[in-house]
C-alpha cells in the first residue's frame, strides 16, 4: 500500500496572491518601492485600526492616516451644554455622571450626547451581542420567574380542589402570572447598550469619552481625541471587541463615534497595504502605503452605500490628496456614466488627478453586467476577478489545481452604452485579515471586492516608484500603462478579463520610459453620439450596415499651460483587424474634438458574440501602444422559428470547469416565458451550474430583466428552470458551469418558448364602474390558462406636513466653497394594526449613482421619537414591522443647487402596508357570470393565436383594509397560467451575491392595484 506523501511547505503566496500580478518580483526587483509615499483611500465599510497588520507601514508611519464615518451613522448630537455641580453632571441617559478631576477643561463646560449601542454596531456583532446579553441577563432570571410561577399554580390546584369565590381570584391571579411571563418571552427586545457621551475642549483641542462602563464611572473610560490628531482608538469591552475612534465637528456640536460597519473594509485594506514585518508572505500587496479609512457603508441600511457618504467620502479624499482610491462597492445603474455621485468622481480623477479604482461586480456570466461605478464610469478603472491554481490549493482546498480562470460571478462587459466595462483583472480572492469583533483574526473572502484592493496595491507599487524618480504622472497615464502592459489570458474573454491581468512591473516600465513622452499625461474621450462604444444586439441594429460618428478628444491635465495646449499636434493612425469594421486609417487631432466615420457591417457574420476594436496609435512611437480604443460589440442573436415549436435544442455538449456557454437569442413574437432543462449524460460526475439570463432595455438596469439561479445537476439527472422574456428582443442566456466545481460532464439542453399576453399592460378596476374586463392571448403554444387576482398590499400616498431647505455643515462643501444643502420634508401616518410596511418615494426610488440629487435617506420614528428605521434609494430592502399607532417620517434629500430642491416641497412619498392575508377578486369567463356572481372561471385551454376574455368584480366594502382611506390602492398580481412552470416564470427573481432580490413582473404574473378604496378602486396590471 502506497504510503501518502505529506508536504511540509504550505503554499501561503496563494493566500494573498502576488506573484501572477507582478508586484512580487517587482518588490524583489525595488523593496523600497513598496507603496511608501502614496495614500491610498480604502471607501468602504470602515477598517478597524486594531486589526492585524493595521498598525504601521514598513517605514514605521501610522499606517492609518484618518478613519472618517462620512455616512452619518455615528453622529451623536452634543448641542447641549452644562456645567457640573461638584463634578457631577446628570447625562441625557439619565445617569449621573462623574466628572474625573484630572480632566484639564478651562471653560468648565461640557457638550453631552447619548447614543444607543446597536445604531453603530455591526450587524454580526450586535445579533451576537443581543444572543449573549439574553442568555446572560433575561433567560436565567425569566426561566426562574417561569417556573416559580408554574410550580405555585400547581401547587394551588394540587391543595384547592374545591375554590371559593376568592380563591378563584387567586387561582386566576396565578394563571395571569404565568401568562403574562410567557408573553413576555415572545415579546422580548433588546434595547441594546446605551452610551452618554461627554465632549469638552482642554485649551488646545477638543476630546471626547464615551461611558462604556454605563454607570457613569468616567475615570475608567479612554479620552480621545480626533483620530487623525494621534491615532487614538479604544474598545467598547471584552465581549464587544469593537474597536471605536471619533472625530469632533460643529464646534463641539457634533460627535462621530467610528466604527466598522462590517469586516469587508479591513479585509479590503489589508489586502491593498497590511503589513506584517515578521510574516511578510500575510502583508498587502504594498505594505510601505498609507490609508485613508472613510466609512462609506451606512450602519443603519446594513452598510448599503449612499450618497452622503460617497460625496462627503470624495470630498475628504480631495482634501487629503490622495492618490488612490479603491472602492469595492456598486450597484446596477439604469444609465451609465451619469448623476451627482459620477460627476464628483470625474471631477476627483480629472481635477486633482485621483486615480479611482473599483470592483466591476459580482453579477456575471452574462454580458453586460458590470456595476457602477467600476464598469460604467469613464474615469474609473474598474476591476473584475480572475483566480488562479495556487488560490484554488491554498484558499479553496480544491483537491486538484485547475486552469486560471475568470470567477464565474465577475461581471462582465461592455456597458450598455458600448463601453469595454472592464478594465483590467486581478485575484479576485484571499485570506486576510478581518475586524477584531468577528472573534477571528483572518478570514477568506471573494469576489470583485478582492480583486479592485490587489490591483489598487498593484498600482500603488507603481506610483512608489515613479514617484521616486520624480515622475508624477495623470491618472490616464497610469491607466494606459496599466491596459497596455496587461496580460491576456488564453481561453478567458474580453468582457470578463478586460485587457488582462495587471502586470505590476511592466506598468511600472512604462511609465518609466513612456514619460518624456508629448503624449505622456495626455488623456483621451471617445464618444461615438452619447455612447462610449459601438454596440448592436437587437435585430433591428444588425439588419444592416450602419456608420458611427467616432469623436476622439485629447483630454489635459488639469492647470496645463495655454501654450502647451496650442502645440499639440498628433498625427494618428487608426487600426482595426476586423474585415466586418472599415474606418479612416489616418486622424489629425489637435486641442479639440475630432469626428471620423466607421462602418459596421453585420452582415455574414456567424451567429453569436463579435468584438475588435479601433486603435489609435502616435505615427512617432507606435511602441506606446494604443493612446486610445473604440470597442465594437456585435451580437448576431439566433432566430427561433415555429417550425422548430419554438424550441432550441443543444445535444453532446462538453462542459469543463468554468466552461460558459452563450446563446443569443430573438424572443419569439409574443413569448412571454421560457423553460431551460439541463440533462446529464454523466453517470459518476455531479456538477453544479449557473443559469442566468439577461435582456437589455434602454433605460433599465440589467437587474430589472434578468433571471439568475444556481443549480445542481446529478449524475444522469435532469433540471428544468423558467424565467420570463420580452417578446422580439434580443435575451442572452448563458449556462455557465461552476469554476470550482471538479470533472468534466457531457449535457443536453433545450431551451423553449412560450407565451400568454394580457390585452392591457396595466388593468384599472375602479369600484364606480362594478366590472372590469381583460383579454388573455396564447400565442404560441396549447396553454392551459386558470386566471387569478391576488392582492397583497394596500399602498397608502403621503404628503408633507412641511418641508425645511438649509445649508449644511463644514463636512458637506465641495471645492471652490460650493456647498451642499439639504431639505427636510416631514410625513405623518397612522398604522391601524400590527403588520409589515414599506416607506419609499417613489420619483426618486430605485436610483443611487445616476441620481440627479446627490442622496436620500428616509427615517421613521414612533411617537415617542423612537428611531424604527432608515432607508433609502432601495425600498424593498428595507421593510419594517410596526406596532398600531402613530409615525413620523422625516425624509432627507441633499443637492448643490437649492433651486433644485425647492421644487420637491410638495413631493409625494407612499407607505405599503402588506396585508395579513391576501385578498382575491372573483374572475369570470362572462360579463352575464360576472354581474349575477355565479359560475367562476375554471381551467381553459387555449389554442395557438386565440383568445379568450375575463370579467373582474370589484372588491366587497368589507374586505377593503381597515385604515385605508381616499387616495389608498391595493396591489397584487394576475397569474394567468395554470401550470406550476408558468406561475413560476412569473415569480422568478434574480437570486444574486449582491444586494438585490426582485423580482419580476412580467408575462405570467402583472402588478395589480386597487385605487380610490370605496369611491373608485383601480387595477394596474
Amino acid at each position: 500500500m502506497a504510503a501518502n506523501c505529506i508536504e511540509d511547505t504550505f503554499p501561503f503566496h496563494g493566500l494573498l496572491p502576488k506573484k501572477e500580478t507582478g508586484a512580487a518580483s517587482f518588490l524583489s526587483r525595488y523593496p523600497e518601492y513598496d507603496g511608501r509615499g502614496v495614500l491610498i483611500a480604502i471607501l468602504d465599510t470602515g477598517v478597524d485600526p486594531g486589526a492585524p497588520g493595521m498598525q504601521i507601514t514598513s517605514d514605521g508611519k501610522p499606517k492609518i492616516v484618518d478613519i472618517i464615518d462620512t455616512t452619518g451613522s455615528g453622529d451623536v448630537n452634543m448641542s447641549t451644554v452644562v456645567e457640573p455641580k461638584d463634578d457631577i453632571v446628570l447625562g441625557l441617559s439619565g445617569r449621573t455622571l462623574k466628572i474625573p478631576t484630572t480632566w484639564i477643561n478651562p471653560s468648565g463646560k461640557y457638550h453631552i450626547g447619548v447614543k444607543n449601542g446597536y445604531e453603530f454596531f455591526p450587524k454580526a456583532l450586535r445579533e451576537r451581542i443581543q444572543k449573549d446579553r439574553r442568555e446572560k441577563l433575561w433567560d436565567p432570571a425569566h426561566r426562574a420567574a417561569l417556573a416559580e410561577a408554574c410550580r405555585k399554580q400547581e401547587e394551588f390546584d394540587s391543595t384547592h380542589t374545591t375554590l371559593s369565590q376568592m380563591d378563584k381570584l387567586f387561582k386566576e391571579e396565578l394563571q395571569s402570572h404565568t401568562e403574562l411571563l410567557t408573553s413576555l418571552e415572545k415579546k422580548y427586545s433588546d434595547p441594546g447598550p446605551v452610551y452618554d457621551c461627554v465632549l469638552w475642549h482642554d485649551g488646545v483641542t477638543w476630546r471626547a469619552c464615551v461611558d462604556t462602563s454605563e454607570c457613569g464611572d468616567l475615570s475608567g473610560c479612554t479620552v480621545l481625541r480626533s483620530y487623525r490628531e494621534g491615532q487614538d482608538y479604544a474598545s467598547l469591552g471584552s465581549s464587544e471587541m469593537l474597536n471605536y475612534s471619533v472625530n469632533i465637528y460643529d464646534e463641539g456640536n457634533t460627535l462621530c463615534i467610528v466604527t466598522s460597519g462590517g469586516a469587508h473594509g479591513t479585509h479590503v485594506a489589508s489586502i491593498a497595504a497590511g503589513y506584517f514585518p515578521e510574516e511578510p508572505e500575510r502583508s498587502g500587496v504594498a505594505p510601505g502605503a498609507q490609508i485613508l479609512a472613510i466609512k462609506i457603508g451606512d450602519t443603519r441600511l446594513s452598510t448599503m452605500e449612499t450618497g452622503t457618504g460617497l460625496i462627503r467620502a470624495m470630498i475628504e479624499v480631495i482634501n487629503y490628496k490622495c492618490d488612490l482610491v479603491n472602492y469595492s462597492y456598486g450597484e446596477a445603474t439604469h444609465w451609465p456614466n451619469s448623476g451627482r455621485i459620477c460627476e464628483v468622481i470625474n471631477e476627483a480623477v480629472l481635477k486633482h488627478n485621483v486615480i479611482y479604482v473599483s470592483s466591476a461586480g459580482n453579477n456575471g456570466p452574462c454580458l453586460s453586467t458590470v456595476g457602477c461605478p467600476g464598469g460604467t464610469t469613464s474615469s474609473v478603472i474598474g476591476v473584475g476577478a480572475y483566480v488562479t491554481p495556487d488560490m484554488m490549493i491554498a484558499e479553496y482546498s480544491l483537491r486538484e489545481k485547475l486552469p486560471a480562470n475568470q470567477y464565474t460571478w465577475s461581471s462582465r462587459g461592455p456597458s450598455t452604452d458600448g463601453a469595454l466595462g472592464v478594465s483590467i483583472s486581478a485575484p479576485g480572492g484571499a485570506i486576510a485579515s478581518v475586524p477584531n469583533w468577528t472573534l477571528r483574526g483572518t478570514q477568506l473572502m471573494n469576489g470583485t471586492s478582492m480583486s479592485s484592493p490587489n490591483a489598487c496595491g498593484g498600482i500603488a507599487l507603481v506610483l512608489s516608484g515613479v514617484k521616486s524618480n520624480g515622475i508624477r504622472p495623470t491618472a490616464a497615464a497610469v491607466r494606459r500603462a496599466l491596459e497596455n502592459t496587461a496580460v491576456k489570458v488564453e481561453d478567458i474573454e474580453v468582457f470578463a478579463q478586460g485587457h488582462g491581468i495587471i502586470q505590476v512591473d511592466k506598468a511600472y516600465d512604462y511609465l518609466i520610459q513612456h514619460a518624456s513622452l508629448p503624449t505622456s499625461n495626455l488623456g483621451f474621450t471617445v464618444t461615438v453620439g452619447n455612447q462610449r462604444g459601438i454596440y448592436l444586439r437587437d435585430p433591428v441594429q444588425i439588419s444592416s450596415p450602419s456608420d458611427h460618428g467616432v469623436g476622439v478628444e485629447p483630454v489635459f491635465p488639469e492647470n496645463t499651460e495655454n501654450t502647451e495646449r496650442i502645440s499639440l499636434q498628433l498625427h494618428l493612425s487608426l487600426t482595426c483587424s476586423a474585415p466586418w469594421v472599415q474606418c479612416p486609417s489616418h486622424l489629425e487631432l489637435m486641442n479639440q474634438c475630432r469626428h471620423v466615420n466607421v462602418r459596421v457591417d453585420p452582415q455574414g457574420l456567424r451567429e453569436g458574440l463579435h468584438y475588435t476594436e479601433i486603435c489609435g496609435y502616435d505615427v512617432k512611437d507606435r511602441a506606446t501602444g494604443p493612446l486610445f480604443r473604440v470597442p465594437v460589440t456585435v451580437i448576431i442573436p439566433t432566430k427561433v422559428t415555429e417550425s422548430s415549436g419554438y424550441e432550441v435544442p443543444f445535444n453532446d455538449v462538453h462542459f469543463r470547469p468554468g466552461q460558459i456557454r452563450r446563446h443569443f437569442i430573438t424572443v419569439p413574437q409574443g413569448a412571454s416565458w421560457a423553460e431551460i432543462t439541463l440533462t446529464s449524460h454523466s453517470a459518476d460526475v455531479s456538477s453544479k451550474f449557473v443559469l442566468h439570463a439577461v435582456h437589455l432595455v434602454k433605460q433599465k438596469a440589467y437587474r430589472a430583466n434578468e433571471f439568475y439561479k444556481f443549480s445542481s445537476l446529478p449524475e444522469k439527472g435532469a433540471l428544468t428552470e423558467v424565467f420570463p422574456v420580452l417578446p422580439g428582443r434580443t435575451v442572452e442566456v448563458c449556462i455557465a458551469r461552476w469554476w470550482a466545481s471538479l470533472g468534466d460532464v457531457t449535457i443536453d439542453y433545450s431551451i423553449s418558448f412560450h407565451g400568454l399576453t394580457c390585452s392591457t399592460s396595466q388593468l384599472h378596476i375602479h369600484a364606480s364602474e362594478g366590472i372590469s374586463s381583460f383579454e388573455v392571448l396564447s400565442t404560441l403554444k396549447y396553454e392551459d390558462i386558470s386566471p387569478s387576482i391576488n392582492l397583497k398590499n394596500w399602498v397608502q400616498p403621503l404628503r408633507p406636513l412641511s418641508a425645511k431647505t438649509r445649508p449644511l455643515g463644514s463636512r458637506d462643501v465641495l471645492p471652490n466653497n460650493r456647498q451642499l444643502y439639504e431639505i427636510i420634508l416631514t410625513y405623518n401616518f397612522h398604522q391601524p394594526k400590527s403588520g409589515e410596511v414599506t416607506p419609499s418615494c417613489p420619483l426618486l426610488c430605485e436610483l443611487l449613482y445616476e441620481s440627479e440629487f446627490d442622496s436620500q435617506l428616509w427615517m421613521l420614528f414612533d411617537q415617542n421619537k423612537r428611531l424604527m428605521g432608515s432607508g433609502d434609494a432601495y425600498p424593498h430592502q428595507y421593510s419594517l414591522k410596526l406596532e398600531k399607532g402613530d409615525y413620523t417620517i422625516r425624509f432627507q434629500v441633499r443637492h448643490e443647487q437649492i433651486s433644485e430642491l425647492d421644487r420637491l416641497k410638495d413631493l409625494p412619498f407612499v407607505i405599503s402596508h402588506r396585508l395579513s392575508s391576501t385578498l382575491s377578486l372573483d374572475v369570470f369567463e362572462t360579463q352575464r357570470n360576472a354581474l349575477l356572481g355565479k359560475k367562476k372561471a375554471n381551467t381553459i385551454t387555449l389554442p395557438p393565436n386565440c383568445s379568450q376574455p375575463f370579467f373582474v368584480t370589484s372588491l366587497p366594502d368589507d374586505k377593503i383594509p381597515k385604515g385605508a382611506g381616499p387616495g389608498c390602492y391595493l396591489t397584487g398580481s394576475l397569474t394567468v397560467p395554470k401550470s406550476e412552470y408558468g406561475k413560476k416564470a412569473g415569480q422568478a427573481a434574480s437570486k444574486r451575491q449582491g444586494k438585490f432580490k426582485k423580482v419580476l413582473n412580467l408575462l405570467a404574473r402583472y402588478t395589480v392595484s386597487i385605487n380610490g378604496l370605496n369611491t373608485c378602486s383601480t387595477v394596474f396590471f
